[in-house]
This record gives structure tokens, C-alpha cells and sequence, in this order.
């Protein structure tokens, strides 16, 4: 590949021969300084829509960003036509530095990870207390999803009109995680909604479960009705949901409250790429406890620096037990 100086002139240009109408190329790229700011609402088939101002427009991705993608909720660099009219078409130049990013993997052994939502401030992770039940180990995987993107988990669980919460909420005290607690009545009345918009404000959030646990439907009583989606139902026999929610979308909340994101919904969680030397980030109580700890200690063998830790009285037992659960669901299957 030919290199060019500080100063290339026009030696430095290459024009295809035998072709009419062939402008000169150069490796140097556009800066597009003017390039106004959006945030991507959601992605369909090489078309991202995008909010710039006011304005909702529709854009596609510049070739000079070559594989570099975007997704629900990048702040992106765009020039060309803002106006927003149908059937107009602008670029994305420029994909800004991320604040925090949920990923995930189809399995454990896939190693192509695949970004769900970019700069989000927490991540809800939404479970049914019945129909279909609960499943800690997908919670564990969210989790740990969560701390290593730089996100703040919120559980949010739905249906207790059917089964009461209190069992799940145990298994989840130690972390400390906030939590609601809704139910179908509550949908109706705009209660459930009012209090989880509480824990939404002024933030981004991004929300994440099961096939079936009614997330969507969460989502549409906290936007405003003209944003609503379609939602589907549980089948009886089985216990799983419906995909309705094929693509992430970032939806508004009245009176510029904040965002929410609503994800399809999954059957699986895949953590291969999480580094499990980062969970420990999301236990600051633990953490300092790790700097006697023999080189690329897992946590969970026989001379962790951390068991003389909390014997010593600096955390609770609880705390490794949490951090050590969630830990082993990298290497176990969210089913098991």
C-alpha cells in the first residue's frame, strides 16, 4: 500500500484509467467538522434511524467507517439531509468514544460478540415470578453483563399477582441490586409504571429478559401510547413468549424524563467474551481484598486471599458467596 507525506500533491492522487466519469481517490479522509450530532433509535437492515435535535431521520453508514458498526444508542457524527422528510437518506461519518456497552454472545463457545446497546446508564433486567418461572441462572448472566459494560443493574419483576417475590428477592440481597416489584393490576392502573419510571429518570436504561416475561408491555406503560409496540403472549404449555420485539429501539419518556430501550427478547445469554477479572469491579468491598491473591487467581480455589478477607471481618460471607456465583455462571449453562 502506498504511503503519502504530511504534503501530497497531485502525484499523490490515483485515477482509475478507462472509466468515464472517475474522480481522484486519496487515503485522506473527510473530517466532516460540521457534522451535526444524533443518537441512533434503531438499526433495520443497513438503515439506522436516528434523532438530531428535534428532527427523527434516517440514515446509512459511510463506507469510509469500513466495519466499525453502530447501534441503539450511539451518539454519531451525520451530514447530508437533516430535514427529516420522507424518503431523504443522510450518512453517518463519525461514531463517537461509547460510555458503556451491553454485549453479548449467542453461547458460551461463540467467540462473535455482538453489541445490543451502546452508552446506557443501567440495565433492567426484567423477570416473571410465574408463567413462565424465573430463572436465576439468565439473572446471574445479566449480571455479570451489566458490571463488565459499565452499566447499573435494576431488577424489575412482574407477574407477582401470581407468585410472591419474596424467594428470588433473597437470592439477591447481598448485591445490593434495586429492584420492583409489579404486577398486572398494577399495569392497568399506572402504579407499576409510575414507580418504575422513578428509578428511570434522567437515565438510560436499557431492558433486557426472557421471551414471555412482559417486557413490552412494561415498556409500552411507561411511553407515551403513540410509541407503543406490539406485544405477544406466553403459550400455556410450554411457558415461553412470543418474539414480538425483533430489534432494539430507544424510546422516549414523557416530559423528557429519560430513555428506555427495549431488546428482544432471549432465550440465552452468552458471556465469552466477559473477562471474569472484571467482575470483581462490581464489589468494591471485595476488591481490595484480591491484591494478596496469587497471579490470575479465578476466586474460587483453595488459597484466594479473599476467604481470609471476610474471616477477618472486612466483608460479608455473603458477598463472596454472590461474587462466586456469579463468577461460575461464565462456565455454566443459564438453564442448569
Amino acid at each position: 500500500m502506498r504511503r503519502y507525506g504530511k504534503n501530497p500533491d497531485e502525484d499523490d492522487i490515483r485515477v482509475r484509467p478507462n472509466r468515464k466519469g472517475n474522480r481522484p481517490r486519496t487515503h485522506i479522509r473527510p473530517k466532516h467538522e460540521d457534522a451535526a450530532e444524533g443518537m441512533v433509535l434503531t438499526v433495520d437492515r443497513g438503515r439506522l434511524t436516528c434523532l438530531v435535535e428535534d428532527r427523527v431521520i434516517v440514515a446509512m453508514k459511510a463506507r469510509e467507517l469500513g466495519r466499525k458498526a453502530a447501534v441503539v444508542g450511539d451518539r454519531v457524527g451525520i451530514v447530508g439531509d437533516l430535514s427529516g422528510k420522507k424518503d431523504t437518506l443522510a450518512r453517518i461519518v463519525r461514531i463517537e468514544g461509547r460510555s458503556s456497552v451491553l454485549r453479548r454472545t449467542a453461547d458460551d463457545d461463540d467467540p462473535y460478540e455482538r453489541v445490543v446497546v451502546a452508552n446506557a446508564d443501567q440495565l433492567a433486567i426484567v423477570t416473571a415470578l410465574a408463567d413462565p418461572e424465573p430463572r436465576p441462572r439468565m439473572i446471574d448472566r445479566c449480571l455479570v453483563a451489566a458490571y463488565d459494560g459499565g452499566l447499573t443493574p435494576l431488577l424489575v419483576l412482574t407477574k407477582s399477582d401470581l407468585a410472591p417475590p419474596d424467594k428470588l428477592l433473597e437470592l439477591y440481597g447481598d448485591l445490593d441490586i434495586p429492584y420492583v416489584v409489579t404486577n398486572r393490576e398494577e399495569l392497568e392502573n399506572g402504579d407499576a409504571a409510575d414507580r418504575v419510571r422513578a428509578e428511570l429518570a434522567g437515565k438510560i436504561t436499557a431492558f433486557v429478559g426472557h421471551s414471555g416475561v412482559g417486557k413490552t408491555t412494561l415498556v409500552n406503560a411507561l411511553v407515551p401510547p403513540e410509541r407503543r409496540r406490539s406485544t405477544g403472549h406466553v403459550n400455556a404449555v410450554t411457558g415461553r413468549g412470543r418474539h414480538t420485539t425483533t430489534s432494539a429501539l430507544a424510546l422516549p419518556l414523557p416530559d423528557d424524563e429519560g430513555w428506555v430501550v427495549d431488546t428482544p427478547g432471549v432465550r440465552s445469554f452468552g458471556l465469552h467474551h466477559v473477562d471474569p477479572s472484571r467482575v470483581i469491579h462490581a464489589f468494591p468491598d471485595l476488591e481490595p481484598g484480591t491484591e494478596n491473591c496469587p497471579r490470575a487467581c479465578s476466586h474460587d480455589e483453595a488459597d484466594c486471599a479473599l476467604d481470609a478477607w471476610v474471616a477477618e471481618g472486612h466483608a460479608d460471607p455473603a458477598r463472596l458467596y454472590s461474587l462466586r456465583r456469579l463468577l461460575a455462571t461464565r462456565e455454566r449453562h443459564e438453564g442448569d
